[in-house]
């Protein structure tokens, strides 16, 4: 939770976890355990019962059930444990002076906004490390992702919404949805801590103004705004503005982490997980190879790095069940080279298919000069323009905040539209890589549909879009990125009703790459619920 949470708001299997953790950084371990505690090292253990691949939301969900239900599970994470502080005293770097704790081993940050007012003042040289945040890049798409024990919930906004349950049946048609609105959601909800803004303080505050400007330009438009929850502690964020509390979301910290305030996965189910004592957690050590042997165990090949990203050792693992959790990129890749290198051949044609960004594309407006969006700008969203329901353009428009510091008059959006392309991954057997197949044509479909919303925006408003933030001249709307990627093992596709992989036994997938390219908000809580349910089923029938 957060520095001011107490321990009467957590639960002792929390308490253990959390202490585990901070101890493991502390004493520079890379495997952690409940042994961790005593500042020791858990034992290598490289047969376990159950591996998980990732520690994001899918693998979280997984490694906390399995050790729950006593089963002895090995979770491994590509990326670092991010519980030291720095030179300067703290975890993460904030978006304005980012050094290497930033990118993962990146010369220089790619940050979503590459300039203003056309010039090279966002980005900044930093020295190669394992940092938070990942650029991954394809031929015409490149997709943000966290790296670290927690995965993308280390970098996120933190904006936790439910998608209307009308497009959830539309996009997994065999999913019960009312179990998964009364039980699997809630449960979700719950355990990530999502919270919601105190409506009068958010009216008051100077940290929304940039939010209230949006709505008055939505209202002006006719459209709806709505109200979106989050795993930020609203309750620490108020006591930020007070003066009372170290800033976290009031100091610029984002994209590169939270200090404080947000209830990331390792402050949530992982540190719960760990607390069972039936969970080891290894970190910087990436899987990059997985085949079956004749016992029907399943086996791994992992590369170990250190900070300078060069492997110190190759090992393998075996388990039992195989759980993958290294998200739509990670899990699809591993799955698209195994099948067509021949390590699991069984592996059907629906594996790498379905991909899709969530409908991403990012724009900014100009406002007038009497409509200001504020110097102090909170950097966790809590609005969005919901013209979802609008069957001709289906969109829906989380209000970002631009906290850079002094007043820019710019209103920043995160669209997010029912774009119905899908891509494919496939293997290269010239380069050894997996590519995506998403192309600049497919990625222009969400440009025609948030533009039509936002020229009603501009007109109703008289207002214009900002051209110079995205570093080309003249680029108003960002479509070669996205935060949300999903698909590539679609539920029901390639896998079964339950996230069991076709093919084999005892190999799940429990992350977005079951959810098929959209699901019209912010996807983490749909991951973790449909990751619920998947273990629940398989904890019940398969072990």
């Amino acid at each position: 939770m957060t520095a001011k949470l107490t321990q009467h708001q957590l639960t002792r299997r929390q308490i253990l976890g959390m202490i585990a953790l901070q101890t493991a950084a502390t004493a520079g371990l890379t495997r952690i355990g409940l042994q961790s505690a005593q500042a020791v090292e858990p034992a290598a253990v490289t047969t376990a019962t159950a591996i998980v691949v990732g520690s994001g939301y899918g693998g979280a969900v997984a490694a906390l059930r399995l050790g729950q239900a006593g089963i002895t599970t090995v979770v491994l994470e590509m990326g670092r444990l991010w519980n030291t502080p720095g030179a300067d005293g703290k975890i993460f770097c904030n978006t304005a002076n980012p050094d290497q704790r930033s990118m993962w081993f990146k010369t220089r940050t790619e940050a979503p906004l590459a300039s203003f007012l056309w010039l090279d003042v966002v980005n900044k040289d930093i020295t190669p490390y394992p940092g938070a945040l990942d650029r991954v890049h394809y031929d015409s798409m490149s997709v943000y992702v966290g790296r670290g024990v927690g995965g993308g919930s280390l970098v996120n906004g933190g904006m936790a919404v439910t998608p209307r349950q009308s497009y959830f049946t539309e996009q997994f048609p065999t999913v019960d949805a009312t179990a998964m609105y009364n039980t699997y959601f809630p449960r979700a909800r719950t355990m990530l801590g999502v919270n919601t803004i105190d409506p009068t303080w958010f009216e008051s505050t100077e940290w929304y103004q940039f939010t209230r400007t949006s709505r008055k330009a939505a209202t002006n438009t006719g459209l709806t705004t709505t109200f979106v929850p989050n795993v930020y502690d609203f309750g620490y964020m108020q006591q930020e503005a007070a003066g009372t509390a170290t800033k976290s979301a009031l100091a610029q910290e984002v994209i590169y982490g939270n200090n404080y305030g947000k209830k990331s996965l390792d402050k949530t189910y992982l540190a719960s997980a760990l607390g069972t004592g039936k969970v080891t957690i290894h970190t910087m050590e990436k899987v990059k190879a997985v085949t079956r042997a004749s016992d029907g165990s399943y086996v791994l090949t992992v590369d170990r790095i250190d900070d300078t990203g060069t492997v110190v050792e190759t090992k393998q693992y075996s388990c039992t069940y195989l759980f993958l959790g290294g998200g739509s990129l990670g899990t699809t890749e591993l799955l698209v080279r195994a099948r067509d290198t021949g390590t699991l051949p069984a592996l059907n044609s629906s594996v790498g298919a379905g991909w899709g960004p969530n409908g991403n594309t990012m724009l900014g407006r100009a406002n007038h000069i009497w409509d200001t969006t504020g110097a102090n700008q909170s950097t966790m969203p809590v609005m969005g323009i919901d013209d979802w329901a609008n069957t001709d353009n289906p969109v829906f428009a989380e209000i970002a905040p631009l906290p850079i510091g002094f007043e820019t008059w710019v209103s920043l959006y995160l669209a997010i539209t029912k774009n119905p392309q899908r891509a494919s991954f496939t293997y290269d057997s010239a380069s050894g890589t997996v590519k995506l197949g998403w192309t600049a044509a497919q990625s222009a479909v969400s440009v025609a549909m948030a533009k039509k919303l936002f020229d009603r925006i501009n007109s109703a408003n008289a207002t214009i879009y900002r051209s110079d933030l995205f570093g080309t001249p003249s680029k108003v709307f960002a479509d070669d990125f996205c935060y949300h990627p999903l698909g590539g093992c679609v539920l029901g596709n390639a896998t079964d009703n339950y996230g069991r992989v076709k093919g084999y036994s005892k190999l799940y997938v429990t992350d977005g790459s079951l959810v098929p390219g959209n699901i019209g908000v912010n996807p983490f809580v749909t991951i973790t619920a449909l990751a619920e349910r998947t273990l629940e089923r398989v904890l019940a029938e398969d072990f």
